[in-house]
């Protein structure tokens, strides 16, 4: 029997709403506490009990509500953030969807007070059924919202929700990330009437560093470098991690458009490329960016809980994001940390078996001037004297930053000394570095050499993969290959690039395809053959347990000042680390 068309009740209606933006406790806070951030609050005070089931209760300095328009403000779809289809398309706001309050209040017994200038305040009633009633309250400027008995007119929603300790950990991992948006509100956390946690207001970069150590740990903010960057009507700052300090999961990567904490595939893949050079392949950085983009540029109502967004211009923002952080990444030519440093284990090789390696080294090796050791010329130079060394002016330890060498220990690692203090340093990993740059260099300068087959390979794809395919020629010929369409669902390949000569051609064109379907584009190639590279520099670079002249070491260190990436192995791992004069009192523990 077919059934009849009807309208949903208001209730039903918002319940199912809240289905879509109340996940759990910490989905309510994060909608009353960016409705705070809207109101232009300067402080925040969260209050929860048992994990946020028992009661949620945000208050705040904000401008507050109109008295005449607090019987609106648990109305669906009633908003004074957005008037018109112009407003929507330009969001300046978080919210801006006008329905969180009414679903909250769907699913909860929840209290709105609110007072707005020199008005009286008052208070509005509202606990699931529609009912709403108001009344006169004495309230500072500002709302507070409480919300009480979370989901107990929906016992299945409730029923999901995990332990008291599991809800608010949520919460506090959600106030951890917008007060990382918000340096200058203040935030204070409560559980169960104790304060847990305070985040201070911080405005002078100083400040924001002290706030940033207490958000995401000491030694992410000890181990971070700035960026602020801007180009092609974007700006792009905040804190990346040094390669080294890298992690097995990404747990520390935290992304703002707009203030905006997102989750973009574009975004990751974008960082992703920018920190492939430095580090292992299992690992992961850590960073807290913020992208400002006009907001005609970005679309935020693409998801429910507003967690993700589109932009318009995916490829030039996916283009700047890579570029400025590898910018910033090339330029690190000093170790920030002055304590050794531990790297995880041994990384898989390099290289792939089935690659052929003996014609890429031979491809490689006319275009790489510094291969097998450091050039003889500076063999022959005389050691520096002892004064000369002692008596180095301060202009020239700033324009050599790794200062001048003074021994070689066990023939592994550099011991130099700047103005600074002490420097050490990996000869073979910096050496590799270097290598790995020019070997990159010399064959980035040259036209990708392709090599015809003999007998084309046909490559059986889905309909849409060839489509995909079909659809990049222009790529892919930029990048050696060139195929045919033979059909629906079969293309073959009639050149590819040499060095790719006898590997798994079909598993790197689907794996480049996949990369097109999902971001647009790949480098994929370009990875293969970095990675090609970068095995013949570990390879050729200055082994271990070489007895080094003071002028080869110090040809090496001015070989790193002006390489870039040079604080890293293509492995990742560290080359050098710093230990300034402070650093060695505390080890000898003088001063005390």
């Amino acid at each position: 029997m077919t059934q009849r068309i009807q309208k949903l009740s208001s209730l039903l209606a918002n319940q199912i709403a809240a289905g879509e933006v109340i996940e759990r406790p910490a989905s309510v806070v994060k909608e009353l506490i960016e409705n705070s951030l809207d109101a232009g609050s300067r402080h925040i005070e969260i209050d929860i009990e048992a994990g946020g089931l028992r009661l949620i209760q945000v208050r705040d300095d904000g401008f507050g509500i109109h008295p005449d328009d607090l019987m609106l403000a648990l109305d669906r779809h009633a908003t004074s953030k957005i008037k018109n289809q112009t407003d929507l398309e330009q969001i300046l706001t978080l919210g801006f969807r006008g329905e969180a309050l009414a679903s909250i209040g769907s699913v909860s017994r929840l209290q709105l007070t609110s007072r707005h200038g020199d008005r009286e305040g008052l208070r509005l009633s509202f606990d699931g059924n529609l009912q709403k009633e108001i009344s006169p309250a004495a309230h500072p400027v500002g709302t507070t919202v409480a919300v009480h008995d979370l989901f107990y007119n929906t016992p299945a929603r409730r029923k999901f929700l995990r332990s008291e300790k599991t809800e608010f950990s949520h919460v506090e991992e959600l106030i951890k990330r917008l007060a990382l948006a918000a340096p200058q509100i203040d935030f204070k956390l409560k559980h169960n009437q104790r304060l847990v946690k305070h985040y201070l207001q911080a405005h002078s970069q100083a400040e924001q560093t002290q706030r940033l150590a207490t958000l995401c740990g000491a030694a992410f903010a000890t181990q971070a470098i700035f960026i602020e960057a801007e180009g092609a009507g974007m700006q792009l700052s905040g804190w990346l991690s040094l390669p080294h300090f890298s992690r097995t999961t990404n747990d520390l990567q935290y992304f703002y458009v707009n203030q905006r904490l997102v989750r973009d595939r574009l975004i990751s893949h974008a960082v992703k490329m920018a920190y492939q050079d430095v580090l292992y392949r299992d690992r992961y950085p850590a960073y807290v960016l913020f992208l400002t983009i006009a907001p005609a540029e970005v679309d935020v109502n693409v998801h429910p809980a507003k967690h993700e967004v589109r932009f318009r211009q995916r490829q030039v923002v996916h283009d700047f994001i890579y570029k400025s952080i590898t910018d910033a990444l090339a330029k690190l030519h000093e170790a920030s940390s002055s304590h050794p440093i531990t790297s995880p284990s041994q990384p898989p090789s390099n290289i792939e078996k089935n690659w052929t390696p003996p014609e890429v080294q031979a491809a490689m090796a006319k275009n790489a001037p510094l291969l097998s050791s450091l050039p003889i010329s500076i063999q022959r130079q005389m050691p520096m004297s002892t004064h000369h060394a002692c008596t180095m002016h301060a202009v020239e330890q700033d324009r050599q930053p790794l200062g001048e060498a003074r021994f070689q220990l066990q023939g592994i690692y550099i011991i130099a000394e700047n103005s600074k203090g002490l420097v050490l340093v990996d000869m073979h990993a910096a050496h590799e570095r270097i290598v790995y740059e020019q070997m990159k260099q010399a064959f980035d300068s040259q036209a990708i050499v392709q090599q015809h087959l003999l007998h084309p390979l046909t490559l059986h794809l889905s309909a849409r993969e060839a489509d995909v395919a079909e659809a990049h020629t222009e790529f892919f010929a930029s990048i050696g290959f060139t195929f045919s369409r033979m059909g629906v669902e079969q293309i073959m390949l009639r050149t590819i690039p040499e060095v790719f000569s006898g590997g798994p051609l079909d598993v790197l064109v689907r794996d480049i395809i996949s990369d097109l379907l999902q971001h647009g584009q790949s480098m994929r190639a370009q990875r293969e053959i970095h990675r090609l590279l970068g095995t013949l520099a570990c390879h050729h670079a200055v082994r271990a347990h070489r007895i080094l002249t003071v002028p080869e070491m110090n040809a090496l260190l001015r070989a790193m000042e002006s390489t870039d990436r040079s604080n890293q192995c293509n492995h990742g791992r560290p080359t050098i680390v710093s230990l300034s004069l402070a650093d060695l009192d505390k080890l000898f523990m003088r001063g005390r």
